[in-house]
């Protein structure tokens, strides 16, 4: 069974393209149902826990109880589904949403995506993404986000925030709840600044969950260049920021110590 319903994604490709495209000064787009309900269903039932496996859930000073999964069993469900994120009928639709000239290329190893899950207390601050993929060189170029929590609740935080810092003021594009099989598209470039900066105030057992898969180009066009760099992050929430950013680092440091 295929997990993702390309012709129904494609007969409602004219809709999601029009508003992706409409958007500045960096193009995104969200929509709902990207998975058929039964399929949700079966990657929300298969969606491992924190206990299950190996996690990295190393705090920084912009990113604080935050875990990532990588590694999937061949013949999961999860292993699939990355697979078919990575398909080249996927790129391709993803490729005609974006208009980038450039071919799309996967990424196998899922470098910084995979399966996210935070949970209470975690934020991850505004930010630029990486622009060149460490092994590959390549260019990252576009990211695809599809949100695995039901019955998400506003008091608990985590709405991924999309904000334009172009000019002098910084301006809240758009702010999504991660809602269950709520997707969105956006494109990586060097002012497409995002996260979920407000810690998460979710009740025990209750966690963040979302599916991340990031595509690149061999090439970009030469006016979107840049010299490689990490995550930028910036902070958006001024004095409270700070007091966020200053006790992360403090966790940070301690969690290196006590490794040492």
């Amino acid at each position: 069974m295929q997990l993702i319903n390309l012709e129904a994604l494609k007969s409602r490709t004219e809709a999601i393209k029009a508003d992706y495209q409409s958007k500045k000064p960096f193009r995104y787009v969200m929509f709902e149902n990207f998975f058929e309900a039964e399929v949700a269903e079966l990657v929300h039932q298969n969606y491992p826990t924190i206990a299950d496996g190996l996690w990295d859930g190393t705090t920084y000073l912009d990113q604080k109880n935050k875990f990532q999964k990588t590694d999937f069993e061949a013949g999961s469900v999860m292993h699939q589904l990355f697979t078919e994120l990575n398909s080249k009928p996927f790129l391709n639709w993803i490729q005609e949403i974006s208009e980038i000239e450039e071919e799309l290329i996967g990424d196998e190893q899922l470098f910084g995506g995979g399966l996210h899950q935070s949970i209470n207390g975690a934020f991850l601050n505004v930010h630029v993404d990486y622009n060149i993929h460490p092994k590959t060189q390549f260019h990252r170029r576009l990211n695809v986000l599809v949100y695995m929590n039901k019955d998400w609740k506003d008091e608990y935080e985590g709405h991924l925030e999309l904000w334009d810092l172009t000019g002098e003021k910084k301006v809240l594009l758009g702010k999504y709840a991660p809602s269950f099989n709520r997707c969105v598209i956006f494109e990586t470039n060097e002012i497409s600044f995002h996260g979920h900066p407000k810690p998460l105030k979710t009740p025990q057992g209750i966690n963040r969950k979302s599916i991340a898969t990031y595509y690149y180009t061999k090439e970009r066009p030469a006016h979107e260049i840049a010299e490689g760099h990490n995550t930028i992050y910036v902070n958006t929430e001024g004095a409270t920021g700070q007091v966020k950013r200053f006790t992360s680092g403090v966790r940070a440091f301690l969690e290196r110590i006590n490794k040492q």
